[in-house]
C-alpha cells in the first residue's frame, strides 16, 4: 500500500509539473504544440490546443470548464484534440482568413491537381488542414478585440508561418505579451520552412513572414509566447535579429538568375540560324529553340543518318511541333525522331508526348522518374503531368535507363546519371558531341555563365523532395567532376565555358545549407524542411473501384543513430486499416517502407476526398499529425447547378 501511495504522489508531481507559469495568470502545457492557459476561477481560455491531452490535466490548476480555444492557425498540430471539446459549453475562434481551413478541409486536397489551385504550389498543397471538420464560433480579423473574463486580447494578422496566422497581443502590468503561434522560435529561428514556401522559388511566404516580423516588432513585445519550443523572453530583440536573417537568406533562396527576363532572352551568340522555324544550331549535329520560343522545352541532336534524339519536349502547340518537324526534314536533314529523353518528372518537359507517340516516337527517362510519369496521382509532388491540364494524365515510359547506363545510338555513347537538384527526381544525359563534352541538366541550373553575378541555381523547393546537400550541391559536385564545355538546360537555356559558373554553383550550394541550419533549430534541420520525412504511396489512394487496397508508409531517419516511430493513422469513419498504428525503427539515415492494407465500407464513408493524417511520435516525442494522404472510397457528390 504504501508503494502504491508513492507511486500515486510521484505520478501526481510529475502531472502537476507538466503545467508551468511563465507569466502570472499565463500557464502553459507542452505536447504537440505548446498551450497556453488564461484562468480566471475555475473557467480558462486556451490558445492552440495541441493534441487534446490537455484536457484531461486543466484540473491541476483549478479549471472546470474551457470556455473558449483561440487557434492562432489551422496547423494539425496546434488542434488536432479539437475532437475532444465539449461543444457547445466550449467555443472556437480562429482567424477568419483560415475559418475555411477548418470548417471545409478536405476542399483542400484535390484528386486532380492542377497549377493555379489555391494554396498550393503548382498542385502541390502547403496546407495541413485536419481531416474532419471543426465548426468555427468566432472568426475574428486583424484588428478585432477579444475580451474575456477581465483578459483583453488584440488580434494581429500576422501570415507567413501560414496563409492566414494570428497572434493575440495582451498588456500585463506595463508589458507587452504577444501570443505568437508559428512566426517565430526561440532563438531567432523559424518553427519549420516547409509552411513558409508558398510558391516556385519567388519567395511569397519568405516575404510576408519578414512583413509579419516587422509588424511584430513595431509592437515592442516584451516576452513572445510560441506555439513550439520555449517561451521566448527579450521578444523584440530576436525579432530584430530574425529579420536581419531572413533578410540576409532571402537572396540565396530565390533564384540565381534574372528570372524576370528568363522568357525574353536574345539569341545566344554561340548559335546560328536555320531555315527551320524557331530552330537555331548550338554545334553541327545539336540544335535547340531560338529566341522566340525561349522557356519552352526542346533540344535535339539529329544524327548523320537523319535519326533524331529530342532532350525533353514541352510547354507549346501540337501545330508548332508539326511546322518544326517538316521544317528540320526539308532544311535538317531530319528523317525519324527516334526518341525523346525526359530529364525529370515535372510535366512541362513532356506535354507533347500524345503528339510525338503519333510520330513514333519512344519516351526514355530514369528508372526514379518513370512512375512519377506513369502515375502521378500517385505523388504530391509540384508540376505532374496532370496539373499541366495538357489533355492527358500519364506518359507510358518506353525505356527505363539506370544511373551509369551507357547507350549506344548512331555511334554517340550516351550516359545517363542520376543528377538531382531542383527535384530528387532528375537525370542528367552527356555525350561527346563534334568535339564538345556536351550535358543535358534537366532543370537544375540555368543563367549566364559570363555574367559573375550569377550562380545559376533554379528555385529551392522542398516539396519537390530536394533537400540541398542531396540535390543540388550533389549536381554541383557532379559538374565539377564532369568537367563540361557546353552544358544543356531545359526550357531554351544554354550555357557555354561554364567552369567557373560551376564553382559558384557549388559555393551557392555549400552556402544555403548553412544558412538552412543557421534558420532551423533542430540539430537534423532536415526534419523541419522536408515535407515527406513520413509519406504515403500511393498518396491518393483509390477505394471507389477496389475497397482493399495496400499502401506503403515511408519513414526517414535523417539522423546519425537509430530512429523509434510510431504512427497512427487517423482514419475517416468507415475505413479501417491493418495495421493502423506502425511501430518500429530507422536505421540510421535510412529509409524503412512498412506496408498497410486499407479497406472501405462505402456505405460508411463521406463522398469525395477524405483526409488521412499521420500521428507521429519519435523517439518519445510526440510531433502530430504532422503530414497526410488522400483516399476516396466514393464518387464526389454531384453539385446541384445554381438557378
Amino acid at each position: 500500500m504504501i508503494r502504491l501511495l508513492a507511486a500515486f504522489l510521484l505520478l501526481q508531481s510529475l502531472a502537476q509539473a507538466a503545467f508551468q507559469e511563465p507569466a502570472p495568470g499565463v500557464h502553459v502545457w507542452q505536447d504537440t504544440c505548446n498551450v497556453y492557459v488564461l484562468k480566471h476561477d475555475d473557467h480558462a481560455l486556451l490558445i492552440n490546443l495541441g493534441d487534446g491531452e490537455v484536457l484531461k490535466h486543466l484540473h491541476e490548476i483549478g479549471v472546470k470548464q474551457v470556455d473558449w480555444v483561440l487557434f492562432t492557425d489551422h496547423h494539425r498540430e496546434l488542434c488536432q484534440g479539437a475532437p475532444n471539446l465539449t461543444r457547445p459549453a466550449t467555443l472556437v475562434a480562429a482567424p477568419k482568413e483560415e475559418q475555411a481551413f477548418f470548417e471545409t478541409p478536405n476542399e483542400f486536397r484535390h484528386w486532380n491537381p492542377r497549377l493555379s489551385d489555391k494554396f498550393t504550389v503548382h498542385g502541390s498543397s502547403y496546407l495541413r488542414p485536419l481531416g474532419r471538420a471543426v465548426k468555427i464560433d468566432k472568426a475574428p480579423s486583424d484588428g478585432d478585440s477579444f475580451t474575456w473574463n477581465g483578459f483583453t486580447l488584440s488580434c494581429v494578422s500576422t501570415p507567413g508561418h501560414s496563409p492566414g496566422g494570428m497572434s493575440f497581443v495582451m498588456k500585463q502590468d506595463g508589458h507587452t505579451l504577444v501570443f505568437t503561434g508559428g512566426v517565430m522560435h526561440d532563438g531567432a529561428k523559424m518553427t519549420n520552412w516547409f509552411d513558409t514556401e508558398w510558391d516556385y522559388g519567388f519567395a511569397k511566404g519568405l516575404d510576408a513572414l519578414t512583413a509579419t516580423v516587422d509588424k511584430l516588432i513595431a509592437i515592442k513585445p516584451d516576452t513572445a509566447f510560441a506555439s513550439q519550443g520555449p517561451v521566448i523572453a527579450n521578444a523584440t530583440a530576436q525579432l530584430e535579429t530574425y529579420k536581419k536573417r531572413l533578410t540576409q537568406f532571402r537572396p540565396d533562396y530565390v533564384r540565381g538568375y534574372p528570372v524576370e527576363s528568363f522568357g525574353k532572352r536574345p539569341q545566344h551568340p554561340a548559335t546560328k540560324q536555320t531555315q527551320a522555324h524557331y530552330i537555331v544550331q548550338v554545334t553541327p549535329h545539336l540544335y535547340m529553340f531560338g529566341p522566340e520560343m525561349a522557356g519552352k522545352n526542346f533540344a535535339i541532336i539529329i544524327a548523320d543518318s537523319g535519326h533524331a534524339l529530342l532532350l525533353d519536349c514541352g510547354l507549346f502547340p501540337k501545330l508548332v511541333l508539326e511546322r518544326i518537324i517538316s521544317d528540320m526534314k526539308e532544311f535538317l536533314g531530319l528523317k525519324q525522331i527516334d526518341a525523346c529523353w525526359i530529364s525529370h518528372s515535372h510535366g512541362d518537359h513532356f506535354t507533347l508526348f500524345p503528339a510525338l507517340k503519333e510520330h513514333g516516337v519512344k519516351f526514355w527517362t530514369m528508372d526514379s522518374i518513370a512512375d512519377k510519369c506513369e502515375n502521378p496521382r500517385y505523388y504530391d509532388y509540384p508540376a505532374m503531368i496532370g496539373a499541366y491540364n495538357a489533355g492527358f494524365e500519364q506518359a507510358k515510359i518506353d525505356r527505363i535507363l539506370k544511373a551509369g547506363d551507357v547507350i549506344d545510338w548512331e555511334g554517340y555513347k550516351l550516359h545517363i546519371d542520376w543528377m538531382p537538384g531542383q527535384t530528387e527526381f532528375g537525370n542528367a544525359l552527356w555525350l561527346e558531341l563534334d568535339g564538345k563534352k556536351i550535358v543535358f541538366t534537366g532543370d537544375n541550373l540555368f543563367g549566364d555563365p559570363a555574367d559573375p553575378a550569377q550562380n545559376g541555381h533554379e528555385c529551392v523547393n522542398a516539396r519537390n523532395s530536394a533537400i540541398v546537400e542531396e540535390g543540388y550541391l550533389v549536381a554541383a559536385q557532379y559538374l565539377q567532376k564532369l568537367q563540361p564545355d557546353i552544358i544543356m538546360g531545359a526550357h531554351g537555356v544554354l550555357m557555354t565555358e561554364p567552369k567557373a559558373f560551376i564553382e559558384r554553383y557549388h559555393d551557392w550550394a555549400r552556402r544555403i545549407i548553412a544558412e538552412y541550419k543557421e534558420l532551423l533549430p533542430d540539430t537534423d534541420y532536415e526534419y523541419l524542411f522536408d515535407p515527406y520525412w513520413v509519406s504515403s504511396y500511393p498518396y491518393r489512394v483509390d477505394l471507389t473501384q477496389q475497397p482493399t487496397q495496400e499502401v506503403s508508409i515511408t519513414v526517414r531517419n535523417f539522423r546519425a543513430t537509430e530512429q523509434k516511430h510510431r504512427v497512427v493513422l487517423q482514419l475517416p469513419p468507415g475505413v479501417r486499416a491493418e495495421p493502423s498504428t506502425l511501430e518500429g525503427s530507422v536505421p540510421p539515415k535510412s529509409r524503412q517502407s512498412f506496408k498497410v492494407k486499407l479497406t472501405a465500407d462505402p456505405a460508411q464513408v463521406a463522398a469525395g476526398v477524405q483526409i488521412v493524417p499521420m500521428d507521429i511520435t519519435l523517439d518519445g516525442r510526440h510531433y502530430g499529425q504532422l503530414f497526410d494522404f488522400i483516399l476516396q472510397a466514393r464518387e464526389p457528390e454531384a453539385k446541384t447547378p445554381a438557378p
